[in-house]
């Protein structure tokens, strides 16, 4: 019985942690899940044939765009996690120093791949308490950026947040934001706040929980300098030979396509299924152009 019991409270606190069941309509479960026109095809990688798909992408990266208040958004990334540990890469990359501040509230299993990932790359790591944080003493001189969970692993809002953010850029540090993208739909976007990249996870929109997976994560940045250093592809809009509008990738960061030592990451195919269920399960909860707020 104390075997079991401790089994359930195991299983029970990894049932939280922005990890929620939702409902899967059956039209997108019949017409994308059950449809090897979307599930067999892993990349995109002939424009002509894969039109749909790349449309659909697009629309995944405009939502992101669009929630999190930030113009450049890509198509996909493994998980919540994995995204936040690409944010803190790129962040070392663009402002070449080597120490990152991150919120105590994140939740657990972001910080664990985090940490993870700074070890080999011979990242900083430090934890951050919000709280305690004094606008009168400099964050340090070697500190590429701090990230924040919003809302934090507990549920709660931390005040002032446009004022840290205001705080942290004067000091040239960029802000990552973890983020809820359901939460999005009512709060102020990480864009509105100042942040300069937003990471997080897809899976309130329509993604099941899979025993953990697989769910969309995603990125947006607030500039162009940003967006050429992002890891993953990007779907643009351009024209055929006839003028038409047509979709293809422009910006594939990855190893496959440029050589190693510019490849921004190894992130490959990402989760394009998952987003495009997501893209699809917003248009389905559209009404008179808003979320629909209830689910």
């Amino acid at each position: 019985m104390v075997c079991y019991y401790l089994i359930y409270s195991f299983i029970k606190n990894l049932l939280k942690n922005n990890f929620k069941d939702c409902i899967v309509p059956s039209v997108i479960v019949k017409n994308m899940l059950q449809n090897a026109g979307w599930t067999s095809p892993y990349t995109p990688y002939q424009p002509e044939i894969a039109q749909g798909r790349l449309e659909s992408l697009l629309n995944f990266q405009t939502m992101i765009s669009d929630l999190t208040g930030l113009p450049f958004a890509n198509a996909s990334l493994l998980d919540e996690s994995t995204a936040c540990a690409e944010a803190i890469a790129l962040a070392v990359r663009v402002t070449k120093r080597r120490t990152i501040l991150y919120d105590t509230g994140l939740h657990p299993q972001n910080i664990g791949v985090m940490a993870t990932r700074s070890e080999p790359m011979d990242i900083n790591f430090k934890p951050l308490d919000i709280d305690d944080v004094n606008v009168n003493k400099k964050f340090g001189d070697d500190i590429a950026a701090i990230i924040l969970q919003y809302p934090n692993t507990e549920g709660l809002i931390y005040e002032d947040l446009d004022l840290l953010i205001q705080y942290a850029h004067k000091e040239k540090i960029l802000v990552i934001m973890v983020c809820d993208l359901l939460s999005l739909t009512l709060l102020r976007s990480a864009g509105d706040l100042g942040a300069d990249i937003a990471v997080g996870s897809a899976q309130r929109f329509g993604l099941p929980l899979g025993y953990g997976g697989p769910h969309a994560g995603f990125m947006s940045v607030a500039n162009l300098a940003l967006a050429r250093q992002m890891p993953g592809r990007i779907v643009g809009v351009s024209r055929d030979q006839q003028g038409n509008i047509a979709y293809r990738l422009t910006l594939q960061t990855r190893e496959q396509h440029i050589r190693r030592d510019k490849a921004t990451s190894n992130i490959c195919t990402a989760q394009a299924l998952p987003a495009n269920i997501s893209a699809m399960f917003v248009f389905f909860k559209l009404f008179d152009g808003e979320i629909l707020r209830e689910f």
